[in-house]
Formats: C-alpha cells, sequence, structure tokens
C-alpha cells in the first residue's frame, strides 16, 4: 500500500458507499467521516485536519460516496502533474463547467478532488480560514473566457469557499480539470477528465437520494451498470465520526440565535 497517498469520503449514504468504494484507486488507505449526524461541508474539512494531521499522508483524495471512478489509476497521473507544477490543489470549478454548478469559478466543488495535504497542514489554522469567506472584485485573476457554463464570481453560495480562497490568499496554485454531461438521458451526471482530458469518473450527484428516491436511484444505479468492475475484496476504511457532533451543532445554533438577538436589543 501506497502509505504516501490516501482516499478520504464523508459519507451520508453507507449503502451507495459500498457500491463505489470497491471502484477508488487500490493500494492506497482508505478513510471514511461518518455524515449521517449531519458533518460536511466546512466542518467536514476541518474535522479531516484533526483526524489525518498526524497520519503521514503526503497527497489527499477526496471523493464523495457518488463517485463512480471509471479509471481510478487517472489520479495518479495528477498527483504527478501537481507535483512537477507545484500545484496545491485540483478539481472542478464550481461554476462555469458542470451546467447545474452556477456558482463562484474560483472555488472547486469538493465532490472530488486532491490535496498537497501535507504541504497544507503545515499552514492550517482553523479560525484564519474561517476568515476568508469572502471575495472581493479583480482579486483573482484566472482566465475564464474558454468556461462554457454560467457562473458568479462573487457566490458565496458554499461556506467551505473560504477553505479554497485561503489558499489562493496564501498564493497556491489550483489544477483546474474539466468536465462534461456524458450522456443523453441523464443531464445530472457529469464526466470527469484528468489532466490529459482523459475519462476518469463519474459524479452521480444527489447521493442522499439514493435508495429513498426511486428516480435518483436508478439513475444512479444505471452508472453503477456502466462502470466496469473487478472482482476484489475491499478492504474495509477506517471510519471517523464525531460523535457530539449534532448536539455540539445544535448548542452553537442556539447560542449564535440568542446572540444575535441580544445584539438586536442592544441597537435599538
Amino acid at each position: 500500500m501506497n502509505k504516501n497517498i490516501a482516499i478520504l469520503s464523508t459519507v451520508v449514504n453507507f449503502d451507495l458507499y459500498q457500491k463505489s468504494a470497491p471502484l477508488f484507486p487500490k493500494g492506497i488507505q482508505k478513510y471514511v467521516i461518518d455524515g449521517r449526524n449531519g458533518m460536511h461541508a466546512m466542518d467536514s474539512i476541518s474535522y479531516m485536519f484533526s483526524k489525518l494531521k498526524d497520519q503521514k499522508i503526503d497527497w489527499l483524495i477526496m471523493a464523495d460516496e457518488d463517485v463512480l471512478f471509471l479509471n481510478p489509476d487517472f489520479v495518479f497521473s495528477c498527483i504527478e502533474q501537481m507535483e512537477k507544477g507545484n500545484y496545491t490543489v485540483c478539481g472542478v470549478r464550481d461554476g462555469g463547467v458542470i451546467p447545474h454548478r452556477i456558482q463562484n469559478p474560483y472555488a472547486i466543488n469538493t465532490f472530488f478532488s486532491i490535496l498537497n495535504f501535507k504541504e497544507i497542514a503545515l499552514l492550517w489554522n482553523q479560525r484564519e480560514v474561517l476568515k476568508n469567506q469572502y471575495i472581493s472584485k479583480g482579486e483573482f485573476h484566472d482566465d475564464l473566457s474558454l468556461l462554457t457554463g454560467d457562473y458568479s464570481t462573487e457566490s458565496l453560495f458554499e461556506p467551505y469557499y473560504c477553505f479554497y480562497f485561503w489558499l489562493r490568499r496564501q498564493g497556491k496554485k489550483f489544477l483546474f480539470l474539466e468536465a462534461t454531461v456524458p450522456f443523453e438521458d441523464d443531464s445530472i451526471t457529469n464526466l470527469v477528465l484528468d489532466n490529459s482530458g482523459n475519462a476518469m469518473l463519474y459524479h452521480t450527484w444527489y447521493a442522499r437520494s439514493y435508495g429513498a428516491n426511486e428516480k435518483h436511484t436508478k439513475r444512479i444505479d444505471a452508472v453503477i451498470g456502466k462502470v466496469q468492475k473487478e472482482a476484489y475484496e475491499m478492504t474495509p476504511p477506517i471510519i471517523f465520526k464525531d460523535a457530539n457532533y449534532a448536539f455540539k451543532k445544535s448548542c452553537s445554533k442556539q447560542y449564535h440565535r440568542v446572540l444575535n438577538k441580544l445584539k438586536s436589543i442592544l441597537k435599538k
């Protein structure tokens, strides 16, 4: 097993994970954050650093359970290019590339990404990261002229954007991947291409709906049926779960409600 590369999934649907995880790249450690208690987005990223910081990981692949790898080994060629080009983050823009993702093209969507984890872990400061949930007009200078979809350079749609804006403000380079809509009868699923333009993985979206919504279950199962599977026994992942997360989140929300009420009263 390559101990320097690992893959992490924040999982809300373990039934789907059992079908997608055997397609993940072989020979690397699998980690899971149990997200069934509501942990996701920026909270999941923060928890990831707290649990993995001492695992001696150089490169971390992040892939949701609705990611279905066609050619899993292509992630290693992406990592090779990241090493050669001094890239810190690899992924698909969250605007302008995927038709139904019309948000900020300066950040990526976390359904799939590759991080230079060793580099980022040395810089990681949760308090500083959270201060970066803003965008200044004209701050970033990406050439967006070739983007074919809609986007908003001022969008703060996802709470995890602060992580990527923080990295960009640290001068870190992003390797952006392209994606297409591969099926005529499925306008939701995307095909993500590797750094050389080769088909690497499908992202079906709507993991939460798998097994609960007939339309999305059939749609996702149809994509699973298109992916070649090799018969091999999957090594069980290492699973992390913050048992007190839901309680702490509830207390935090109540605290901020009371604080906002007090601020409103004091302004009168």
